[in-house]
């Protein structure tokens, strides 16, 4: 059954289309990968999924449930979402920023410190980091932190846009191998965003390519590498390949 659910659903800015009508069906405790080039509609596809963005066509449906303006808020609730490079904010602590809508929400105390604990211990981030300013952490704790705070109230759905772009490959790989261990114990329904075929394959069940606001191809990678839908996919594929060969040289 699909958790998440785009039907139709399209975006333009002025005459600029950036998604194209587009169905697309993400199954509940699955990890999908939407890949592209840069510009293809990747993250304009995650916030109308959130409701950042206001679709121009189609629906939007969560749980079985359409997104709508008047319960957006609401539904975001049950949404964890991981921007590039993290977004926290710089004026509030760690603490701070993992509890700032559990508060909102006005959890108590010992829920707030049970579920920070529960966190700490699964991002793998130690306690005496706790009461720093993100500018005191290094990008890798710093994504870490933005993972806990996606997660602090327990999302039922977990989207990530290019969450490991900007870090050094040795720190990104250490994150890939927690993330899907993360992944694998939470049994949440997961969307990331990557350029990147390699972190597609490795993270997901399904892997979704996009390009010019379009779905070209679904499925796994070995799929698009053996049986490319158009010259594009063969083309994109081939280029990530050579470019990950080149870089194990």
């Amino acid at each position: 059954m699909a958790f998440l659910e785009l039907s139709g659903v399209s975006k333009k800015y002025g005459a600029l289309t950036a998604v194209h009508p587009l169905d697309l069906a993400v199954e509940a405790h699955k990890t999908y990968a939407l890949i592209g080039p840069s510009g293809c509609g990747k993250s304009t596809v995650l916030k109308l999924s959130l409701g950042l963005l206001r679709a121009d066509t189609g629906t939007v449906r969560i749980d079985g449930q359409p997104l709508s303006e008047s319960n957006a808020m609401q539904m975001r609730h049950r949404i964890g979402y991981v921007i590039q490079e993290g977004g926290l904010f710089p004026h509030m602590t760690v603490r701070h920023n993992t509890t700032v809508m559990a508060r909102f929400l006005e959890w108590d105390e010992g829920r707030i410190a049970a579920r920070l604990d529960r966190l700490t211990d699964l991002v793998r981030l130690h306690d005496d980091l706790l009461d720093r300013y993100p500018l005191q952490l290094s990008g890798g704790q710093r994504q870490r932190v933005s993972l806990m705070r996606a997660l602090m109230l327990d999302p039922d759905l977990l989207l990530m846009d290019e969450p490991l772009g900007a870090l050094d490959p040795m720190i990104r790989r250490d994150l890939q191998v927690d993330l899907r261990q993360i992944f694998r114990e939470l049994d949440k329904t997961v969307v990331i965003v990557t350029h990147d075929l390699n972190e597609a394959a490795y993270f997901s069940d399904e892997t979704v390519l996009m390009r010019d606001g379009r779905v070209v191809q679904r499925g796994s990678i070995a799929s698009m590498i053996e049986a490319p839908a158009d010259e594009f996919v063969q083309r994109f594929t081939t280029a990530q390949r050579s470019t990950l060969e080149g870089e194990s040289r």
